[in-house]
């Protein structure tokens, strides 16, 4: 009985439910389907492909260290996707796909119409938990519903993996790999999706299991304890910069949460501060995750909540395209969008700054934004970048209200004192002082060919608080 262990965005084989479930009926096959159109109309950013990409090819090495063969399938479309697994597990004579279960609307509909089909020629299509710490859903209010509140929700979360502990998942073992057929290498038709992000990306974003680990172990030999007060500080590596991994898979979350509370003694919510913070930002994680298998409206661009929809956004486009290409005249918003558009990541502090002053000073949709962050992102995962747009929009569950929004100078101000990071990427403004470069003068401006802010912050933020303020 042969049986599949297709993956998607969980590229490991360390603590992969599907994985050790299809090897334990053996012999198992690896699959990986590439379908690029699918992938462009889910606005998955070249830099992040290119990562998958370069993490498949990872995969299969690991893979066959076990005698585990990877083929890839290549359809444009998930629509394709049934007809295509049917065909391959025809072809090799498989009984049983073993998969661990994604969050988003159009993967839940591509996953249960295969399920469908296979089931019609008797072939069994088998989900795991291999994404979330919890299975989303086991989390509810007593009310029965999902929680819009995040404190309760991690209190809940840190209650159950406390009475059942997360267990990771065993390496499968080595296979004999008589009668199974070879690993298959990139096809030629995805190569020149790897040919766009340049080599130094591809450097600075090594796409293994081996790196993810190397840098969760920095972390947490070096910073974890400092995570709480070094957080928030963008010109300091005070994070563990782990999110590309984690939405590629080629690390879990589970993996992440067993260092840290080895490092806090078996404690999630006491010790040391740094740590106990760590765990939170998974557990916010997990709670976007788990929202998104609650409220599948998240995954069509629907606000959390649906007064919203009445907000007037602004029709702006110069000002998107200003704030698009760093030109705001706002140093850390323009500081930020640099960083973004050079690296395909962003310091999680001015990933707020910069959503807030799109929705808020410039009262422009948050969906323009989340759109664009998903082009441009290594890291872009449906539920955290949707959760964080909606956030920063208030238009989702647990968002900032209304009424509060962030002054980008004085978070400045506060989370760069002496703009070191804003020195870095808006060199233009590197001869400024430590008090100028927030907000720099007209003059010094007009002398350094940096813009004026396009928005007035104090006036925009009054108007951002009048169309919100109605709503019921």
């Amino acid at each position: 009985m042969t049986s599949v262990c297709w993956f998607r965005t969980d590229l490991r084989v360390l603590d992969q439910p599907a994985l050790a479930a299809a090897a334990a009926q053996g012999p198992a096959i690896g699959l990986f389907i590439a379908s690029p159109a699918q992938w462009r109309s889910h606005h998955d950013a070249a830099i992040k492909i290119d990562f998958w990409l370069r993490a498949v090819q990872s995969l299969r090495i690991e893979l066959e260290r076990l005698n585990i063969p990877l083929k890839i399938l290549v359809v444009d479309q998930w629509a394709e996707v049934p007809s295509a697994l049917l065909a391959f597990c025809q072809q090799h004579d498989v009984q049983n796909v073993h998969c661990n279960r994604e969050q988003g609307v159009n993967e839940r509909r591509r996953d249960r119409a295969s399920y469908r089909l296979l089931a019609e020629h008797n072939i069994s299509l088998l989900g795991h938990q291999g994404g979330t710490l919890l299975v989303p859903g086991s989390v509810k209010t007593g009310a029965d519903a999902y929680y819009r509140v995040f404190t309760p929700f991690s209190k809940a979360c840190r209650e159950k993996l406390r009475t059942a502990p997360y267990q990771l998942t065993a390496l499968p073992k080595k296979q004999t790999s008589k009668g199974l057929p070879s690993s298959d290498a990139l096809p030629p038709e995805l190569k020149p999706l790897l040919a766009v992000t340049k080599k130094s990306l591809q450097d600075a974003w090594p796409a293994t299991t081996e790196a993810a680990h190397a840098r969760l172990e920095l972390f947490a030999q070096t910073r974890m304890a400092q995570y709480q007060p070094d957080r928030d500080f963008p010109a300091i590596p005070g994070t563990s910069v782990l999110s590309p991994y984690l939405a590629a898979g080629l690390i879990s979350a589970g993996q992440c949460l067993h260092v840290a509370m080895h490092l806090n003694k078996g404690e999630s919510d006491t010790g040391q501060r740094g740590i106990v913070v760590w765990i939170n930002e998974l557990l916010w994680r997990e709670f976007y995750q788990h929202l998104m298998h609650g409220y599948p409206t998240l995954s069509m661009h629907q606000p959390m909540r649906p007064e919203t929809n009445a907000v007037v956004w602004r029709k702006a486009p110069e000002d998107f395209k200003a704030w698009s290409q760093a030109r705001t005249g706002v140093p850390i918003v323009d500081a930020a969008m640099r960083q973004l558009l050079a690296t395909g990541w962003m310091h999680n502090r001015l990933r707020m700054v910069v959503a807030m002053y799109l929705s808020k000073n410039l009262l422009l949709d948050w969906r323009l934004g989340e759109t664009f962050f998903m082009q441009h992102l290594i890291d872009g995962e449906l539920a955290a970048n949707n959760g964080g747009w909606q956030w920063s929009a208030s238009t989702g569950a647990d968002s900032a209200p209304y009424f509060r929004v962030f002054n980008p100078i004085s978070q400045s101000e506060k989370f760069d004192a002496e703009g070191r990071f804003i020195k870095h990427w808006l060199p233009e403004l590197a001869s400024l002082s430590a008090k100028e470069i927030h907000d720099p003068s007209t003059a010094a401006r007009r002398a350094l060919n940096y813009p004026e802010q396009i928005v007035d912050l104090r006036s925009s933020r009054v108007r951002a608080i009048e169309a919100f303020k109605g709503l019921r």
